[in-house]
């Protein structure tokens, strides 16, 4: 019986309140965007209807406000008034919609790139954001920590070095240390391109010189996210390691005459835990892409599509953005949930406490 496991129970209790965060983000995605009065087919019809007389324009309206679920319909039909003017549906109705959409994997249209689908945009989007986030976040996080444990397991002169050095670096806003970068690098000395993901003269292919203009353009958004977010892990490892090395348990296994090895396992294994959450953060929130990052680099990844479709209030872009981000979230944390009831003995001392009772 799942009652009878405690681990399961543990796995399920959280799967549950997981599930309840979801629900909740999703209803908050869906009518946050609209709290506005704008009506955001006018940035179609801005762009459609050009040239057309005023009763092409009112139909190539109705058109799209159905398209979009913004109105009521009956049997294919647009619900009209007294005056024939369409009835907007509610916005509980236009939620309903949406719910729909997105269990048979429809994002919408964006309303900005008309008639393009949002999933579309993603697609175009996400491998930019995950080729400079993923790179950034797993090797700052592993040679942050490395540092930080040797920071704190060493002390002496590395310490009183690599501590200030760390806590400077990690110090700086993404934004202002992505600014100095451009102006040295890019703006005093043209080591490499300001801004953008490639060449202009070039469109994205699997060829030589794609891949070489990419690779040459990525080197400063990787080192704007890199230097700062390993900065960050050390100073936390550092932090833990120091905190684990005072603990009774140490202490207790020095008085044991266990092996420096052993006790030092026990140590960063101990002090890895928080790390290990910070590292699921990161990567589930890595679809999200460095925003400020893109915005300073001009670089063409997901998060340039969100603040877009912000800036032009493109709901279904909006929605479809952020329900990536929320999913990816969730996943990453609860599977670090899992993964800390494995390996952190003091929660399993937990579960077989719980399964005694």
């Amino acid at each position: 019986m799942l009652k009878q496991h405690p681990t399961l129970r543990y796995i399920s209790h959280r799967a549950g309140w997981y599930l309840l965060t979801f629900v909740v983000a999703v209803t908050i995605n869906f009518f946050l965007p609209r709290l506005g009065n704008n009506n955001p087919v006018d940035i179609i019809m801005g762009k459609a209807a050009s040239g057309l007389s005023t009763e092409d324009a009112r139909q190539k309206e109705e058109k799209y406000l159905q398209e979009f679920g913004l109105v009521k319909i009956s049997n294919g039909e647009i619900i009209r008034n007294a005056e024939g003017k369409p009835i907007k549906s509610s916005s509980i109705e236009q939620f309903g919609n949406y719910v729909k959409m997105c269990f048979v994997g429809d994002l919408g249209t964006s309303f900005q790139k008309y008639p393009k689908k949002v999933i579309d945009v993603i697609k175009e989007a996400v491998p930019w954001t995950i080729a400079l986030q993923l790179p950034t976040i797993l090797f700052g996080w592993i040679i942050g920590n490395v540092l930080g444990a040797l920071a704190a397991y060493k002390r002496g002169i590395f310490d009183r070095i690599f501590f200030p050095f760390s806590l400077l670096i990690s110090s700086f806003p993404f934004f202002v240390f992505g600014m100095l970068l451009v102006y040295y690098f890019a703006v005093v000395n043209q080591w490499f391109p300001p801004m953008g993901g490639y060449a202009n003269e070039l469109v994205p292919s699997f060829s030589f010189a794609f891949f070489q203009s990419a690779a040459y353009h990525y080197v400063l958004p990787f080192f704007s996210i890199f230097l700062i977010l390993a900065g960050g892990q050390a100073i936390g490892m550092r932090s833990m390691g120091i905190y684990e090395l005072g603990t009774d348990y140490i202490k207790y296994a020095k008085w044991l005459g266990l092996k420096e090895s052993k006790i030092i396992a026990y140590l960063f294994r101990n002090a890895m835990l928080p790390q290990l959450t910070g590292l699921a953060l990161n990567l589930g929130t890595m679809i999200g892409g460095a925003l400020i990052t893109e915005m300073i680099f001009s670089y063409p990844g997901l998060g340039m599509a969100i603040l877009t479709a912000i800036q032009n209030n493109d709901y279904p872009m909006i929605q479809g953005c952020t329900l990536l981000i929320t999913v990816s979230v969730l996943i990453a944390n609860f599977t670090v949930d899992i993964l800390i009831g494995f390996l952190d003995p003091r929660v399993k001392a937990g579960l077989q406490i719980g399964k005694g009772k």
